[in-house]
């Protein structure tokens, strides 16, 4: 098994795995290791920020640190390292990918408000401590766009555009199939137990999943199974969220904004793309065939070229 095809575990670190049994050292260390060489390639590297609240942020930097700054929000379940393949083809963009509140190598307070705004608001403290406040794209998968919609509507004059990737919090549609557990949220198969609970999961996110090695999603599940309490707890506080209202304020501020939808998403229903476009007439919808839940993990220079595309089209307002 080569290295090129190992290094695909670090494009999809969607933590929800669940596992009966811990993985080795090894394995452990090799993950770790192949984690690294991905964030290497794009050239990111790691840092972390202490909020007014105590809490830390841990998030990836890297890019043309002299380019326009573009936030870039993971999904439930995910953190930084959605974002880090499709980074390399983002390098003229100066990048910023957070682990959220509650995900990742960030802190993970029990009692916290993890809804849109709040979340937001945290992101927002990030950037202004590293000075990078204003004139910000900002963009989002599932959770994370919804998460976007909320900071543009909060911060309408810092945020040049939006980019939502199957975004969460517009609820008008439904879920796809009461994916998010038939009223039931402990029962979701977003809140998983075994490894066999991950590996449909994964089928289920993309439609087309890219090669990850079992051993290695083994290690992805420990952080997830250590949080199954607080993952349900965000769960139900973020399908309680609904943003449509909040979206209106980025009508009223014109901001430019692109909706990717894949065609094949099982998690939200792709009519949510219409309802976000009745609601933002000003943005500009693509529906890709044969994609999932996670378009920048599973077309990653598609997805790339067309957010260039569209970044190209502001330059010529």
């Amino acid at each position: 098994m080569t290295l090129k095809r190992l290094s695909l575990v670090a494009l999809f670190s969607l933590s929800v795995v669940g596992c009966n049994t811990a993985p080795n050292t090894l394995a452990v260390n090799a993950t770790q290791k192949l984690i690294q060489f991905e964030r290497n390639k794009a050239n990111l590297e790691k840092k972390v920020v202490t909020l007014a609240s105590g809490d830390t942020l841990t998030y990836l930097e890297g890019g043309n640190i002299n380019g326009e700054p573009l936030l870039l929000i993971h999904g439930f379940g995910a953190n930084k390292d959605n974002f880090t393949r499709i980074a390399k083809e983002l390098s003229d963009y100066h990048l910023i990918l957070p682990d959220l509140l509650g995900f990742g190598e960030s802190s993970k307070p029990p009692q916290a408000d993890y809804r849109a705004d709040a979340q937001a608001q945290r992101l927002h403290e990030l950037l202004q401590a590293k000075g990078m406040a204003s004139n910000i794209h900002v963009g989002g998968n599932s959770m994370g766009g919804a998460i976007s919609v909320a900071y543009a509507a909060m911060y309408p004059d810092s945020v040049k555009s939006l980019w939502l990737l199957d975004s969460a919090g517009f609820w008008s549609a439904g879920f796809a199939q009461d994916r998010f557990g038939d009223g039931d949220i402990t029962s979701s198969p977003l809140l998983i137990e075994t490894k066999e609970d991950y590996f449909a999961l994964y089928d289920l996110v993309m439609y087309k999943p890219p090669y990850i090695p079992k051993t290695v999603q083994a290690v992805f599940a420990q952080t997830n199974i250590a949080n199954r309490e607080l993952h349900g707890n965000i769960l139900e506080q973020i399908t309680a969220d609904n943003v449509e209202a909040r979206a209106k304020v980025i009508v009223q501020h014109n901001i430019p904004t692109l909706i990717v939808w894949g065609a094949e998403d099982k998690i939200i229903k792709p009519e949510t793309a219409l309802i976000m476009k009745q609601i933002m007439p000003q943005a500009q919808v693509m529906m890709m065939p044969e994609v999932g839940h996670v378009p920048m993990v599973e077309a990653v220079k598609k997805t790339a070229s067309d957010y260039k595309d569209f970044r190209a089209t502001l330059m010529d307002k």
